[in-house]
């Protein structure tokens, strides 16, 4: 097949032992990222599998409508930037492993690389030694004090390892299902959920984003949090309202880490989020690891061999297939 790779920014792919599985397709990777859906119709003109790097591009109606010889989409995990509809009408199979079992060990070591860096002051305290000042401020200790996460899931399941064996206490809220999966477990689940963005000194968000959950997390909950409490988002930003943190974080009070953004790339240097002192970002690197990259494709690299076979699998819209 001829097979298309999106958004490879770093051409990673190649040099992973997974790209092997594409031994007998003709593929092209594409390492900048076009947004434009005509633009990039253009250049996609001959693909036949398209290969998605999670979110980077959204995949639509007018996209779908300039390629004509696409008969598949390989991706994993969740999917609310592809059209399941328009690519139904079409013909486009999308494939797409919801790995149930696997949690992204990446995203959770992530998380905890950004607490740890904000209580710790170290982009500050680096910045500071490489200007020639030493010591810049004085950080906290996390020992003692309360992470709250928000969805009890896979990825959350991770973090709160981790936060226990440094000594954090770990209190849980989110949908009434997963309280009661948390009390079940011997979990500690806060009284209410007002009671929770109160008393925690850091809350960690850990949901998918559904059209049910697009803005969760609202200036309510966040104006609860005490004075210096850290939010920390490695999931996606549609999941607090829109505005809500940037005006939380303008008061001066709240710290946020964030590795997730309305829009991205992110590349307005003078967005709040990138130029608060309260406020410690990165560009969506929570899952950017080769080994995480090389457990991910090899997943979607099957799906395709699978199609090729005339056996595809993980199909999220079978009837575009029969």
């Amino acid at each position: 097949m001829k097979v298309h790779i999106l958004d490879d920014w770093f051409d990673t792919l190649r040099s992973l032992p997974c790209f092997a599985k594409l031994a007998d397709h003709e593929v092209t990777v594409w390492t900048d990222h076009e947004p434009d859906p005509i633009k990039l119709a253009a250049r996609l003109q001959e693909a036949e599998a398209l290969v998605l790097f999670r979110e980077r591009t959204k995949v639509g109606a007018e996209l779908l409508a300039g390629l004509p010889n696409l008969k598949l989409i390989s991706q994993r995990s969740v999917y609310p930037h592809v059209d399941v509809p328009a690519c139904t009408a079409r013909g486009v199979l999308l494939s797409s492993n919801m790995h149930s079992d696997t949690p992204s060990y990446a995203a959770a070591e992530h998380t905890l690389a950004l607490i740890l860096a904000s209580y710790r002051q170290i982009p500050q305290q680096v910045t500071s030694l490489q200007a020639g000042r030493w010591q810049s401020g004085v950080g906290r200790t996390l020992r003692g004090r309360t992470l709250g996460l928000y969805g009890y899931g896979r990825i959350a399941g991770a973090v709160a390892g981790y936060a226990k064996a440094m000594g954090l206490k770990v209190l849980w809220w989110g949908s009434e299902a997963g309280r009661a999966r948390a009390t079940a477990a011997g979990e500690t689940v806060a009284l209410s959920r007002a009671a929770f963005f109160r008393e925690c000194d850091i809350v960690s968000l850990h949901v998918r984003l559904t059209p049910a959950t697009r803005g969760l997390i609202t200036a309510e909950d966040l104006a609860l949090m005490q004075p210096r409490a850290l939010f920390v988002n490695t999931s996606r930003s549609g999941l607090v309202a829109p505005g809500a943190l940037e005006a939380e974080i303008a008061k001066g009070q709240l710290h946020a880490a964030v590795d997730v953004f309305d829009h991205e790339p992110l590349l307005d240097r003078d967005h709040i989020l990138l130029t608060h002192p309260n406020v410690l970002a990165t560009p969506h690197i929570g899952f950017v690891t080769e080994d995480e990259f090389d457990m991910q494709f090899s997943d979607i690299f099957d799906q395709i061999n699978a199609y090729a076979a005339g056996a595809p699998i993980h199909m999220i819209n079978p009837e575009a297939y029969q």
